[in-house]
């Protein structure tokens, strides 16, 4: 150590000792302005000068490594720095006071800040009048945390931040910084270890993939220009509206002529016309979150703020949300707070302690995906997860959320042995934690985005997951069906001559049919891992797999609730689903890839066309067998209903190779009824049998019902009737 006369008495050789080996937990206590003296650590400058409209104070090097000091000036200051021949300026980032108010900092302590996001992560900020980055991130176990990058050479040393004792929050004005900063936040653990540097859990935006550090951005900034759109959203989300999903993965739908991944723009060029064209309400993306492998499709994010830069900026996304809301279709976002991948970068093990996640691993681990399970009942963490939640409503004008793997939230022995998982304070398996932070995000997403909505994909028959919160219920929106899709894509596997013994697959779905709110699902999950194609899944040759599939969509388009399809299934892709590669639209170059894909069109026309087909969708007044009984012949008949004065809809489905001649099915009243769809149809590559449009009823009493049709019903079709005056497809 070098003369310390021109230190105050105050200033210990441990504290500067501590500062130069990036140990002091608070640096603003020797760094700036102390005593009348002016502390300064810069191991890069040679010479440190304090200047001033007054003039120039040279400060004293009384450490080889970069610290300084010398008389405090009075006033503003700006600190010139000279190494050989190169001479800089810089401000003094402590010199500035803090950033976050002591609201900011009760609310995060006590875990309630419903905008989160505006105060942690990086901000481009004017901070008593000089322009900067303010920092700020959680991590209350820490000895210290700095802000590190390109601009201090990734040096932990030379920006430590402020703790705020209360949250456990560190925060750090850095002056001269700007969007564009590359950063990482450098952590020192309770036990002095330095962590791997760490992406900011808040951050606005991060590195291309594989690379890891975060991105200044600040908030979106996006000027919208929807407001036609979110003044009907709520409407056009409604249990009684039409609501028909097509899934995408952005990163495989479509890519460039060279295998290159499009951006949102492109993305936007191509999307919008083909969802309007097909007729689809809605767009459900795979996790758009920043991720670090893509092979987990976006479903082991670790950017909850942030869209993926694989794809752009985040103004490149919210130009994509609101060209979607320019055609009038409806963004729903598969959203991920059931886990965490362990990448060292992210959330795992944040500031050297279990912070985010449980330290049990009974608890904390995810033995299906190898990833770690956040603490909900800490309430930071759900705090953290709902405000995740509000910032891509808030932000990005999102119209829903599709909450992904709720089911392994919800139960504490989710996929484990005995003796591997820790009851609750009952003894039952219910997570109560998990349990309350759910229905506490759906509230906060009901009050501060009225039309908003949540989708749970919860494939077990917990209660009420779609009845509202103080219905003791857990407040989503919808919930996905997985039991339908399991049954009825069970029975389009079995050969036809089998069918017979199975008809409950077809049937069951409506004893529950309307004790939730659903959404039918046939994701992305029914296409990987070996299950191949839908169309590789249905029983025959090849005519008969894609009249099978005919059938089925009709069937599906048909039935009580919501639809969702994955990409590339409305044209029948034959080979199962490969991120890596786009789908394979030369098929559409087929008639009969072709003709599917013009079914599914007209059944999305045919479905918002005709109210008794989604009205209804939700409440048993809305389906009536007629008749379920046909085993023998693998004919199912039955009939939707509006709540209005349209007409019924009379569905017929034969699901085996064997025309129907003069089968003969009740209708509620005589007439013409016209047949609007008819899933055999030339046009969908069908062999065109049919009614020839239009049947008579007779006064033949059938079903129950005082009139009925005599019908010709196509092999392996479905077919929809509806009284004489309602449009067709």
């Amino acid at each position: 150590m070098t003369d310390t006369a021109s230190l105050s008495e105050s200033m210990k050789t441990s504290d500067i000792d501590a500062i130069l080996r990036g140990n002091h937990h608070d640096p603003f206590s020797v760094l700036g302005r102390h005593d009348g003296h002016l502390r300064v650590f810069a191991p890069q400058a040679a010479e440190v000068a304090a200047i001033t409209a007054a003039g120039t104070t040279p400060l004293e090097r009384v450490h080889p490594e970069g610290f300084f000091c010398g008389q405090a000036p009075d006033g503003a200051y700006r600190l010139r720095m000279r190494a050989g021949s190169h001479e800089w300026e810089v401000e003094d980032p402590y010199r500035f006071g803090p950033v976050l108010g002591e609201m900011d900092e009760y609310l995060l302590a006590e875990g309630s800040h419903r905008r989160l996001y505006d105060k942690l992560g990086a901000h481009p900020f004017t901070h008593e009048g000089v322009e900067g980055v303010a920092f700020a991130v959680w991590a209350p176990n820490a000895r210290r945390v700095s802000v590190v990058g390109n601009f201090n050479a990734w040096d932990g040393r030379r920006h430590p931040m402020r703790k705020r004792l209360g949250p456990g929050v560190w925060e750090l004005f850095v002056p001269g910084l700007a969007a564009g900063e590359v950063y990482k936040y450098e952590i020192i653990s309770p036990h002095g270890e330095r962590m791997p540097l760490k992406a900011d859990p808040v951050g606005f935006a991060h590195q291309h993939p594989p690379e890891t550090a975060s991105v200044v951005e600040g908030l979106p900034s996006h000027q919208w220009q929807d407001q036609d759109w979110m003044e009907v959203r709520a409407a056009r989300q409604d249990r009684k509206a039409p609501i028909s999903i097509y899934e995408v993965h952005l990163g495989s739908w479509r890519r460039g002529g060279e295998n290159e991944i499009l951006d949102y723009d492109a993305l936007a060029d191509l999307l919008v016309p083909y969802v309007t064209q097909m007729g689809f309400t809605h767009v459900e993306m795979l996790p758009v979150s920043e991720h670090p492998f893509t092979g987990s499709w976006g479903y082991q994010p670790i950017g909850l703020f942030a869209p993926t830069s694989r794809f752009g900026t985040p103004e490149g996304f919210a130009r994509l949300v609101e060209r979607l809301h320019a055609a009038e279709i409806g963004v729903i976002l598969d959203w991920v707070p059931a886990h965490f991948p362990s990448d060292a970068h992210g959330l795992a093990q944040f500031d050297g302690t279990a912070l985010y996640e449980h330290a049990d691993p009974r608890q904390g681990f995810h033995q299906d995906w190898n990833t770690l399970i956040y603490n909900f009942g800490r309430r930071e963490v759900s705090n953290f997860l709902q405000s995740s939640a509000l910032y891509w409503l808030d932000r990005f004008h999102v119209d829903a959320l599709r909450v992904d793997a709720v089911a392994s939230m919800l139960y504490l022995d989710y996929s484990r042995q005995p003796g591997q998982w820790v009851p609750n304070e009952h003894g039952g398996n219910e997570n109560l934690e998990a349990i309350a932070f759910l229905r506490d995000v759906n509230e906060r997403v009901r009050q501060d985005h009225p039309g908003a909505i949540t989708i749970a994909e919860e494939s077990t028959a917990f209660p009420k997951v779609s009845r509202p919160v103080d219905d003791g219920g857990l407040g989503f929106g919808f919930k996905w069906n997985m039991g339908w899709m399991h049954d009825t894509l069970g029975y389009f596997r079995r050969d036809p001559i089998h069918r017979r013994h199975h008809q409950h697959d077809l049937t069951f779905g409506l004893v529950y049919a309307f004790s939730e709110d659903f959404v039918l699902p046939l994701s992305h999950d029914e296409v990987v891992h070996g299950k191949g194609s839908l169309i590789g899944q249905m029983a025959g040759d090849r005519w008969q797999k894609f009249a099978n599939l005919r059938a089925y969509y009709s069937f599906m388009w048909t039935h009580p609730g919501k639809k969702l399809l994955f990409m590339g299934c409305e044209f029948a892709q034959e080979r199962e689903w490969n991120h890596d590669q786009s789908l394979d639209w030369h098929l559409l170059e087929d008639p009969l890839h072709g003709g599917m894909q013009t079914l599914v069109a007209d059944l999305n026309r045919l479905y918002r066309d005709q109210p008794a087909l989604h009205r209804l969708d939700c409440d048993p007044e809305g389906f009536e067998w007629i008749d379920a009984s046909d085993a023998a012949q693998s004919v199912l008949v039955y009939m939707r209903k509006s709540d209005d004065d349209a007409p019924p809809c009379v569905v017929v489905c034969n699901l085996t190779p064997e025309p129907r001649y003069d089968y003969r099915v009740g209708v509620p009243q005589p007439g013409l009824w016209r047949e609007v769809l008819n899933s055999d149809d030339a046009r969908y590559g069908g062999a065109n049998l049919g009614n020839h449009g239009a049947v008579q009823a007779d006064d033949a009493p059938w079903h129950g019902r005082d009139q009925s049709l005599r019908l010709t019903l196509p092999p392996l079709a479905t077919i929809v009737l509806t009284p004489d005056g309602t449009p067709a497809a």
